[in-house]
């Protein structure tokens, strides 16, 4: 996964674009230390995360990061949101436009899932040195 993905860097004329995360499937699992990774013919999975209720904003982001990364010429991609509560309107407007949305809310949060010890014990997304 590479956190923080930059889909377009700052110039005069813009600002930068960051996608919150990016997965490239079949690839090691670990976090990527940087903001690029190559995704050329590549399959990725898009995150775009808000810790509140699915709204315009997150569906925004993740709508529209498709058309950002699809300049990276990625083989496929898929759209999660990923928020703490759902909404049944946006929450319907992103099923018609092929965003997945996962709901994970405070009670389901457990800080052990932080834990490096945690993830690599389950064999789940851990940093890796260099």
């Amino acid at each position: 996964m590479i956190e923080e993905f930059r889909a377009v860097k700052t110039t005069k004329a813009n600002g930068r674009r960051s996608i919150d995360g990016v997965i490239v499937l079949n690839e090691e699992s670990r976090i990527y230390d940087g903001n690029f990774y190559n995704i050329e013919g590549k399959d990725v999975i898009i995150i775009q995360t808000k810790g509140a209720r699915i709204g315009m904003y997150l569906l925004g982001q993740a709508f529209f990061s498709k058309f950002l990364i699809e300049k990276f010429k990625p083989r496929s991609i898929k759209i999660v949101a990923i928020c703490s509560k759902y909404d049944d309107v946006t929450g319907q407007l992103a099923k018609e436009h092929d965003v997945e949305v996962v709901v994970i809310s405070d009670k389901d949060y457990e800080a052990k899932f932080d834990s490096p010890k945690y993830l690599e014990e389950n064999k789940t997304l851990y940093k890796m040195k260099k």
